[in-house]
């Protein structure tokens, strides 16, 4: 058995001796294509030997033990000029003719992803590398897996890439509170690397009892992609979990108007953790009617997910604050959120869950379609006794909501639990960024709302100050 984490590392350290991947960044989206195409490669040879009738749609001399199976084979300059000048080019050209699923796959990595190593003798020593990992062995596929959750958590640090990664405690939390159920039709809208389809395919697992409900998890579990490498990541992190063929669609979840989502695209349940705090593209917003436009891609994330489920659909989503509060479009949408759905739990998040990439407080909110909300149970999830912050040494863990998980099938208001009815909520603009009311008021936290007035106030008086200064010095 190999010894998958020192691999890992040794690959990164090569990397960082090459003037292509200088930053944590670059040596991702490097290991990210490299590892797709072995990973894939694998996979394709032992479907071969399961099923006569698969053809790969990898051209056999593009298979990655042809060209790079052997540790003595192509290096230097002629290395680099087969990935650039062949590697590339072909597979991203792959014949889609056929429809096949995997074709289309291979076709999406390759035309949307580069090789950015410089060196064709650290390519070779990467490669070699890579070459150690069975991943047709299932203890080193297993142990990869687990390697790889760590890579992904790594995007939490790596640029603006943490925008894609959702922490693996609130993937499993919220998969497990939602609980798919086989044959249901599960969608992640904003997918990023696959955090929440991975948790419900290992959730659907524990109790599938036939092959043919294994297999529909490969159907049944989708996701939405538009940006390459998460996708390309989101791709092999199914397959990693022996989906062999992701349903996951490259494309901007918003491109498509509204009204264009029919019945048939409608689905039993999403898991999301929709982009926040960024500002759509191509105008996408006027793909939306007009009462509900707005340039904040969460808002917008959100009237397409109500739209999506099914009557009696269920969903889970991470929002900020800020969606939580606000009038104009942002009332409107929540006011909507509320007529067409049970937004039936709030789980307030501590402000550090996402940090480095994001230190906006954050909260779990967890609805089903088709009654209008009556009442809202608040749960306010605590930092771990002498925890000042989450950190990168220091992640949410899933043990933390047990207590959480013991109090949902038992609801009563406590120090950290409180219940407001949809007649308060209205009166208050249909604000939802509600503090804890059980909360000492020394100790109380303010609202988005009240966040920003004090800060207005600060600078206003900051300014008066500075107009007084500059008087005084003429």
């Amino acid at each position: 058995m190999a010894n998958v984490s020192g691999i890992v590392k040794s690959t990164r350290n090569i990397m960082r001796q090459d003037t292509g991947t200088g930053s944590d960044e670059l040596r991702i989206l490097q290991l990210g294509w490299m590892l797709f195409l072995k990973i894939f490669s694998d996979k394709d040879r032992e479907l071969e030997l399961m099923d006569d009738d698969y053809t790969s749609p990898i051209p056999a001399e593009l298979h990655w033990d042809k060209w790079a199976g052997d540790d003595e084979g192509m290096t230097s300059d002629d290395l680099l000029e087969f990935v650039d000048r062949k590697l590339f080019p072909t597979l991203s050209a792959i014949d889609l003719s056929t429809a096949n699923r995997r074709a289309v796959l291979v076709h999406e990595v390759f035309a949307n992803n580069y090789n950015y190593m410089k060196s064709g003798i650290h390519l070779r020593q990467v490669i070699n590398k890579l070459n150690e990992i069975d991943f047709n062995n299932s203890k080193d596929l297993q142990l990869f897996g687990q390697i790889y959750e760590t890579f992904l958590g790594e995007l939490q640090n790596a640029g603006t890439l943490g925008e894609f990664y959702t922490p693996r405690a609130i993937t499993q939390f919220m998969t497990e509170m939602v609980d798919p159920a086989h044959g249901e039709i599960v969608l992640d809208p904003a997918c990023g690397t696959g955090g929440f389809l991975t948790a419900v395919i290992e959730h659907l697992k524990a109790t599938a009892n036939t092959v043919a409900e294994n297999e529909a998890m490969g159907q049944n579990v989708r996701g939405w992609e538009y940006k390459p490498l998460p996708y390309m990541l989101a791709n092999t992190n199914l397959i990693l979990h022996d989906i062999v063929t992701p349903n996951i669609r490259f494309g901007d979840s918003l491109q498509r108007p509204l009204t264009g989502y029919t019945a048939k695209d409608r689905v039993d349940v999403i898991l999301a953790n929709p982009p926040f705090g960024g500002v759509v593209s191509n105008n996408n917003e006027n793909n939306f009617p007009q009462t509900y436009r707005t340039k904040e891609s969460a808002d917008l994330f959100l009237i397409l997910i109500i739209r999506l489920l099914k009557e009696g659909g269920r969903a889970a989503i991470v929002l900020p604050d800020g969606s939580l509060t606000g009038d104009g479009v942002k009332q409107r949408i929540r006011e909507k959120l509320l007529e067409d759905c049970n937004l039936h739990t709030i789980v307030r998040l501590p402000n550090s869950v996402f940090q480095p990439y994001a230190s906006v407080a954050t909260n779990l909110l967890f609805f089903t379609k088709g009654k209008p909300t009556q009442k809202i149970w608040y749960y306010e999830h605590k930092l771990p006794e002498g925890y000042k912050a989450y950190s990168k040494t220091k992640p949410i863990q899933l043990a933390e909501f047990n207590p959480l998980k013991s109090w949902w099938e038992n609801r009563e208001e406590n120090e950290q639990a409180w219940l407001v009815d949809i007649d308060t909520i209205k009166d208050n603009g249909y604000n939802l960024d509600i503090k804890n009311p059980h909360r000492p008021e020394e100790e109380k936290q303010y609202s988005s709302s009240e966040l920003i007035d004090l800060l207005h106030q600060s600078f206003a008086k900051g300014d008066l100050l500075l107009e007084q200064l500059r008087k005084e010095l003429a």
